[in-house]
């Protein structure tokens, strides 16, 4: 089977299903999408996902969009990442995806971009001082399950992890400073620690170099 993930490194939300699909072990290849020049916005990309988004994974020819969808195939595929895999688990992953993709990564991705890939003097600060208190809102939930337990579901990483992790692996300013949230800079460790992780710009070509 080949697996074709098209995304780019800067973008959380992608690095989110490269790291599911590295940490169970499936085989894919990285297929840079130009973002910043438009491309996913293009006529071509467009006929593969009408979003104009990535992550898009193309499993040898099955064509899948969102990155919570690429993380429960992938659950599916490998029977990894989806804690003891009874319903009621995956329900609770399926809670966290949706947490993260609402109140986390929504807030974390767009703050971002505004921070860092939006010109100095066309950042509006209203909106980012706006994003900032959502931001931190949600962190706070975070923190405060984690100060309580390793992992969000049951006793191992699971896709849950991984989802609400993206875009806190990056090392961009976007207000969120890992040592006034103790819990999430731990768990952020022991992500960190399991074998097989990567740095979101390890796995995925950046398209803007280091500073």
């Amino acid at each position: 089977m080949t697996n074709t993930l098209y995304c780019f490194g800067e973008s959380g939300n992608a690095y989110k299903a490269a790291l599911t699909l590295t940490l169970a072990g499936v085989a894919w290849t990285p297929r840079h999408v130009d973002f910043f020049a438009g491309e996913a916005r293009s006529p071509e990309f467009r006929r593969l996902n009408p979003m104009g988004e990535v992550p898009v994974l193309d499993a040898d020819g099955l064509i899948l969009t969102q990155s919570g969808v690429i993380q429960d195939w992938v659950m599916d595929e490998t029977g990894k990442l989806c804690g003891d895999g009874t319903k009621a688990t995956r329900r609770e992953i399926l809670r966290w995806t949706i947490f993260d993709n609402q109140k986390v990564s929504g807030q974390a991705g767009p703050l971002r971009f505004l921070m860092n890939f939006v010109p100095e003097d066309k950042r509006p600060a209203e909106v980012i001082g706006f994003l900032t208190g959502r931001l931190k809102a949600a962190l706070q939930v975070l923190e405060g399950e984690l100060a309580t337990r390793d992992w969000l579901v049951g006793d191992s990483l699971t896709s849950a992890d991984l989802s609400c992790c993206g875009y806190l692996s990056y090392p961009e300013p976007f207000s969120f400073e890992r040592a006034a949230y103790p819990a999430i800079d731990a768990w952020l460790d022991r992500i960190a620690a399991t074998p097989g992780w990567q740095h979101p710009y390890d796995l995925m070509t950046r398209a803007f170099p280091a500073a």
